[in-house]
């Protein structure tokens, strides 16, 4: 008979993985369901022996199966060790960088997955460190380990190096025996954010350019230019068209009051910096941007998609399903979403299923990607399922924001053309108007 390996979640929110023998894969669902599991994952393995029974194949651990499975890369692991250590000299010497955390979280996964114990993997990226920034602060957290904390305790008390959701996922590897596959998710995870980010920065980068090539004629035209031409008006004797008496009236404004507005706009944006850090200003802004007809919707999508990836990345681990969902939950990086998200766990923890327990946030999931984990989660291909999602979403994004891009650029362009016309045309026309004021 066919044998199914199958991972599962137990009645705590605990996965557990094993095997068993069915004759289908339908059949393999029911006797996974009759031992009072809801399955994640049931994949088949290959033909057993033909007298086993399927009740006789005990499950197996959650740290054992994920250890047996690591045989083959720790090698490979170990071998790319002194390639990932180098990569530790790229960034500022007094800072740790985006890519230094990565490659340390993705070199201590390889040291752990080696059988090193952890004090000795700290002590190995403290001397490749090659940054004193960063070797200071590996040092710190290898005092606090053999002090008696651990790790997940060490990583918070440097909030400014490690987010919470890096030190909610070292915490779920902890508690769960997987620490060294925790810790390759996130490097993978602080990868594709990187990635995602540059995308969007390199997509931004020429539309900011021509806006601030166009602040920049402005300026000069109404500050340099139109000054010229008031020397020349102001013999005329008479009434100036509308136009033009607004593009000098501008014109004086800022050269009379430049320096004044320059100073109230920079002691505005650092008052509403400062609102902004606050919790009742964050909240209110990042409600603001999720009811903006066009941004609400990308940034929906985008924390839809870290927080597929995320729990779908957790659940692959082995992590239970209340922790995934209480780490994945703040990986979106927008409260609202993220309180929004938090009801439908409590809904979860009561029993409900994943998919229907996130009705509620459509803001965030659409009715087919409801429908997609509801079905993941019947077929026990949940944690595929959610990384599948995110991976849809993501390369969707991609494609809205070359869109943008390209709509943009022309605008852009258009509005510069435009602005620069009409103070051209503002100035011109009491020129062609001056043989009549002759007369």
């Amino acid at each position: 008979m066919p044998v199914f390996a199958y991972k599962a979640l137990q009645t705590d929110g605990r996965t557990i993985e094993g095997e068993l023998e069915a004759g289908g894969r339908q059949e393999a669902m029911r006797l996974v369901s009759e031992r009072q599991l809801r399955p994640i994952r049931l994949t088949e393995k290959g033909v057993g022996a033909g007298g086993a029974s399927s009740s006789a194949v005990a499950p197996k651990s959650p740290a054992k199966s994920k250890e047996s499975g690591k045989d083959s890369p720790k090698d490979a692991r170990i071998a790319n060790a002194p390639a990932m250590a180098q990569n530790l000299s790229f960034g500022s010497a007094n800072k740790i960088t985006p890519r230094i955390l990565e490659n340390f979280t993705r070199l201590l996964s390889s040291l752990l997955a080696a059988g090193v114990p952890l004090s000795r993997a700290l002590v190995i990226l403290i001397k490749e460190a090659a940054t004193p920034a960063a070797a200071e602060k590996w040092k710190r957290i290898h005092t606090l380990v053999v002090d008696g904390l651990s790790l997940t305790e060490a990583m918070a008390r440097s909030p400014e190096t490690f987010p919470r959701v890096y030190v909610a996922m070292v915490e779920a590897g902890e508690a769960g025996g997987f620490l060294d596959v925790v810790l390759a998710q996130i490097a993978d995870f602080q990868a594709r954010e990187k990635e995602m980010k540059s995308k969007v920065m390199t997509a931004m980068l020429y539309p900011v350019i021509l806006l601030i090539m166009a602040l920049g004629v402005l300026i000069f035209l109404l500050v340099f230019f139109i000054p010229r031409f008031q020397v020349i008006f102001s013999g005329f004797g008479a009434q100036l068209p509308l136009i033009t008496r607004m593009i000098v009236g501008t014109s004086e404004f800022l050269r009379s009051y430049g320096l004044f507005a320059v100073l109230a706009i920079a002691i505005g944006g650092f008052l509403l910096r400062t609102w902004f850090l606050s919790e009742t200003g964050r909240r209110a802004w990042e409600g603001a941007i999720l009811r903006a007809p066009v941004v609400g919707t990308l940034v929906a999508q985008y924390a839809m998609a870290r927080f597929c990836r995320m729990l779908g990345t957790l659940l692959g681990a082995g992590v239970p399903l209340i922790n995934c969902l209480n780490v994945a939950r703040r990986s979106m990086g927008n409260q609202v979403l993220v309180d929004a998200v938090s009801n439908s766990i409590e809904r979860v923890k009561e029993g409900r299923q994943l998919g229907s327990s996130l009705s509620d946030c459509r803001t965030l999931f659409s009715g087919s990607t409801l429908e997609m984990i509801s079905v993941a989660e019947e077929s026990g291909r949940l944690d595929q399922e959610l990384v599948r999602v995110a991976n849809v979403t993501e390369n969707d994004l991609d494609r809205q924001l070359k869109t943008a891009v390209a709509l943009a650029e022309p605008l852009m362009l258009f509005l510069i053309a435009g602005f620069i016309g009409v103070i051209f045309v503002g100035m011109v026309i009491p020129i062609f108007s001056l043989q009549d004021h002759i007369k």
